[in-house]
């Protein structure tokens, strides 16, 4: 085999571990990616049941309930169409009926959205991204307003 045979050999051999690789840290990274939806794209759609979600929206009035001593459901909405979370764990301080919340999880096959990660804004002037702009894209969003608050 010549030189230049040689090189094209090693470049191509490097090209294929290089391939190797991607593959293998997507696959990997593919169980663990959640996408973002509101209670408007989740209810709708005929979602296949252990797909990880990042859900968002308002926690809705009077749907707080304690089960067990770690154990609660409520109402996610966003003004619009609503689901079912439960959630089992240590709930934020900040969590309570009418503010935004984040929870991520999964849809099981009754529609009830079984969370295990649980986030609740951090004052009254934080409203995650996602929240905000499905909500600005709902028509439910003022700048200054009710939800949106400037510091």
């Amino acid at each position: 085999m010549t030189r230049k045979g040689r090189r094209l050999a090693m470049i191509g051999a490097a090209g294929m571990v290089l391939a190797v690789a991607v593959g293998l840290v997507l696959f990997s990274l593919g169980g663990t990616m959640s996408y973002f939806a509101g209670p408007s794209d989740i209810v709708g759609k005929q979602t296949t049941p252990g797909q990880r979600w990042r859900l968002g929206g308002l926690v809705e009035q009077g749907s707080l309930q304690r089960g067990s001593a770690s154990e609660i459901s409520f109402t996610v909405t966003d003004t619009n169409k609503s689901i079912k979370v439960v959630y089992s764990g240590i709930v934020p301080d900040l969590f309570r009926e009418g503010q935004g919340v984040v929870a991520e999880g999964v849809v099981d096959s009754a529609g009830v959205f079984q969370a295990d990660t649980l986030l609740a804004k951090h004052d009254e002037k934080y409203m995650p991204k996602e929240v905000a702009d499905a909500l600005k894209a709902q028509g439910h969003w003022e700048e200054g307003g009710a939800y949106g608050k400037k510091p």
